[in-house]
């Protein structure tokens, strides 16, 4: 890990905000527009994967549309002026409290069912 990695963010974040400003995009990036283009291209990486095997799959069209989907999660944090570091490390807490190692180590069941 890098030592600042919510910097790292911070300047990808910083990058997509003036990639978009430079634009004039602001005005159409909106929470809910951006949850929208968020689904919409996590639906594009799942089409890499459509009726093929996972080893299949075309590597640099995986790569561009989960870029998509990080540059739009990003943006919808930013717009609600989420933390994503503290975000991301509350959610793995949380789901460490879900899926304790000694229910769910192997399983693939969701917490509910172990």
């Amino acid at each position: 890990m890098k030592d600042n990695p919510n910097g790292d963010i911070r300047q990808m974040i910083e990058a997509l905000a003036d990639f978009r400003d430079q634009r004039d995009w602001k005005q159409f990036h909106n929470s809910k527009d951006l949850a929208l283009a968020l689904s919409i291209e996590a639906g594009e990486l799942l089409e890499s994967f459509l009726w093929k095997d996972a080893s299949e799959a075309n590597t640099d069209k995986v790569k561009e549309e989960l870029a998509d989907v990080f540059a739009y999660a990003l943006l919808l944090a930013d717009n609600y002026g989420f933390d994503v570091k503290e975000m991301v490390l509350e959610k793995i807490q949380k789901n460490g409290e879900k899926y304790p190692v000694n229910k769910a180590k192997g399983s693939a069941k969701k917490y509910t069912d172990l």
